[in-house]
Parts: C-alpha cells; sequence; structure tokens
C-alpha cells in the first residue's frame, strides 16, 4: 500500500511540473525584436518548445489592447490561447513601450493606464519578500 502511495505522489508532482513548465513557455512566447520596433512575435499553435515555435509578427497596438479587460466574446485572437492578452502581456508592452520611449527622452510614453501591472509587481515582490 505504501509503494501505491509513493508512486502517486510521484506522477502528480512530475505532472504538476510538466503544466508549470508549459505554462511558463506559453507565458513568455511574446517576442519583441528591437530591429522591428512596430511589431511583436506570438505563437499562432500550441508551442512544443522555443525552437519549433511558429509565431506570425502583429502590430505593438494589438499587444494588451483590452487592458487587462474582460476579451469581448466576437473578438478573434491575434495568438494562440489570447496570450496576447494575459497579465504577463500587458507587463511586457509597459516594458516594451518605456524602452521605446523612456522619461524625458522627445516623446515620453504615457503608460498611466498600464502602470497598474508594474505596481502588481511591486506588491507581489513585497509580500515574497516580507520579514
Amino acid at each position: 500500500m505504501g509503494n501505491v502511495h509513493v508512486f502517486c505522489l510521484t506522477f502528480v508532482l512530475a505532472t504538476l511540473l510538466i503544466f508549470v513548465h508549459a505554462g511558463d513557455m506559453m507565458r513568455k512566447s511574446i517576442v519583441f525584436d528591437k530591429n522591428t520596433p512596430d511589431v511583436f512575435y506570438c505563437p499562432q499553435h500550441k508551442p512544443t518548445g522555443f525552437e519549433k515555435m511558429i509565431v506570425r509578427a502583429k502590430p505593438l497596438s494589438k499587444l494588451c489592447q483590452f487592458e487587462g479587460g474582460p476579451i469581448p466574446e466576437d473578438y478573434k485572437s491575434d495568438c494562440y490561447n489570447d496570450v496576447d492578452e494575459t497579465e504577463y502581456a500587458c507587463k511586457e508592452k509597459y516594458r516594451i513601450m518605456m524602452r521605446l520611449h523612456p522619461p524625458g527622452s522627445d516623446t515620453p510614453y504615457n503608460g498611466t493606464r498600464l502602470t497598474k501591472f508594474q505596481d502588481l509587481d511591486k506588491e507581489i515582490y513585497l509580500k515574497k519578500n516580507q520579514v
């Protein structure tokens, strides 16, 4: 009976690890190249690995276009599994736009609508590192 419990526990942990890794791959599947600053790249099909990922270029304005809000039912997704509308995608857009238009430049980026995603990161960091 003990061996069965150990086997089941091992199986559950292995399955959980696989799902976490796959979710992380999906989350990080948005790609921005500074040589093509007007577009981002996202997967069109479920990625099985980074070296075999098929991506399509989309305008940067389509990244996080609903700003973390609900996606309309009649909306046709630009990327696989709406990865371009996730919280991570909104953080990436804020990071990209701040990189392209830093404060103090001729065309600074007004990212007030997306700063809520940066504030969420700060809250998580403070909770995680609380003494």
